[in-house]
């Protein structure tokens, strides 16, 4: 089967109109499990379980949309990248999904956590994650986001330009403190991915060039100051990747990089952070490595490296956030509206429109990602039809799912669940339309747990102060 990627083709030719990927289900009512929280299945009654939950109580519980985060999923794959990774620093990227009960997790299982502003430190901090196992990130770092970072103790701070060496350098002397940095570095490779989210080419806003020579400059300018404390590089490459080629030439790039420094300064840097963006399954289409798999390949690649340039290991990191709490989540609608509409060549595809869309995952219309969904309430014995899932916002390009296969009895009521909805969705979410935002729970052996509750028109009408 053809691998299609986040940025795959939204026109393809395919089975009755879907994409090239997309196949007829043997069994509708079957569930894929590589898409869904572990322990997912349906009961006898023909409703989806996750985490000891039907969905349809949860839907009569917390009405819909909803967000559901499987607990003990999330902690399960957190341990996995701590255990395949051994002895490497694992940081929980929190712009994935970060709330007071995520970063208690995350500190729970030994993980680091980064962040990127103030409102991302605050929450950490206050669920209970050591200001020390923070890293902050950001290409435009607040002199206030500088100064707290500062004041709290954050254990690292990710440079990622010249004027903030000096606003940080300025901070520094104003507070009495030294500050630890990496520097994040651009290292040129393409990631095979959409261009919003690859984050290693030259032509992008994140990092210092390392071919322009930017980032060695920027190494020795951060080693040669008195209020900073240079412990290594930084490198991200992008998001939703699933081959390790690019890490593998960031790797090369930035072990050369170091040698380099090493040559202009007599110093090995002490450490090395390779960032995050390991890809989850979204789809059939999607084959994420096992994350054993991942950890064999990665410690391959820097011991390889490391030997070429004559380099000790350093201390190693790498920041997963999607792979983490990505498949942990579920989201869940419930249909309002269906029509079937008629395509060329006498095909058709049917429109099912439910109460959420591109307000609470604004990805698919974003960079066109694609998405699986399962009818959640009921079993069908019903023929398959290509279904759009669509919102009910006021756009065009309102779409949760492109292409699905969905029982030819869909109908007002039915639930909907889209796994793998766990990262980016309340990260991303908006109040388009004055929309108001759904809740995010948690599930653990069958008991929910409210982690930001729904907001209300009330909520949305004490922001408009206006007359």
């Amino acid at each position: 089967m053809t691998h299609m990627h986040i940025a795959g083709s939204i026109h393809a030719d395919a089975v009755q109109g879907g994409p090239t990927w997309l196949q007829l289900p043997e069994d509708l009512n079957a569930l894929d499990l590589r898409l869904w929280p572990r322990g997912t299945f349906r009961d006898e009654a023909g409703r989806v379980v996750v985490a000891g939950v039907p969905l349809t109580e949860l839907a009569e519980q917390q009405g819909t949309p909803t967000y559901l985060i499987d607990e003990a999923d999330f902690r399960s794959r957190a341990r996995d990248f701590r255990e395949a990774f051994s002895g490497w620093q694992i940081y929980y990227a929190g712009k994935a999904l970060l709330t007071r009960t995520v970063a208690r997790w995350a500190a729970e299982e030994g993980l680091k956590l980064d962040v990127t502003t103030m409102g991302e430190m605050r929450i950490a901090l206050a669920g209970g994650m050591p200001a020390a196992r923070l890293a902050l990130h950001g290409n435009n770092k607040s002199d206030e986001e500088i100064r707290f970072a500062l004041a709290e103790g954050v254990g690292r701070i990710v440079v990622d330009s010249f004027d903030e060496i000096e606003r940080l350098e300025r901070a520094c002397a104003d507070l009495g403190v030294k500050a630890t940095v990496l520097v994040r570095v651009t290292t040129g490779v393409e990631a095979h991915t959409h261009e919003y989210i690859a984050t290693a080419h030259e032509d992008q806003k994140f990092g210092l060039s390392i071919m322009g020579g930017q980032a060695l400059t920027a190494l020795v300018r951060c080693h040669s100051s008195q209020y900073l404390d240079l412990r290594g590089i930084h490198s991200h490459i992008g998001s939703q990747i699933f081959e390790t080629l690019g890490f593998e030439v960031a790797i090369r790039r930035t072990c050369k990089l170091a040698s380099q420094f090493r040559t202009a300064t007599g110093v090995e840097l002490p450490e090395l952070d390779l960032g995050g963006g390991f890809g989850i399954a979204y789809t059939s289409a999607d084959q994420p490595r096992p994350t054993t798999e991942l950890a064999a390949a990665f410690e391959e690649m820097v011991e390889h490296e490391c030997r070429a340039f004559d380099m000790s290991r350093p201390m190693l990191s790498i920041e997963p956030g999607r792979a983490i709490c990505g498949p942990a989540g579920v989201a869940l609608y419930r249909v309002g509206t269906v029509k079937t509409v008629e395509l060329e060549g006498g095909r058709s595809r049917v429109y099912v429109s439910v109460d959420g869309g591109m307000s609470d995952n604004i990805r698919p219309s974003l960079y066109a990602a694609e998405y699986s969904g399962a009818i959640a309430n009921r079993r069908s014995s019903a023929e398959p039809v290509l279904s759009r899932v669509v919102g009910k916002h006021c756009e065009g390009g309102d779409i949760l799912i492109r292409d699905v296969f969905l029982p030819g009895d869909v109908a007002i009521g039915d639930l909907i669940a889209v796994p793998g909805s766990g990262a980016y969705s309340r990260s991303m979410a908006s109040n388009y339309n004055q929309v108001t935002k759904p809740p995010v729970v948690s599930a653990r052996d069958g008991v929910v747990t409210t982690m930001l509750r729904r907001e209300t028109l009330d909520d949305l009408m004490r922001l408009d102060v206006g007359q």
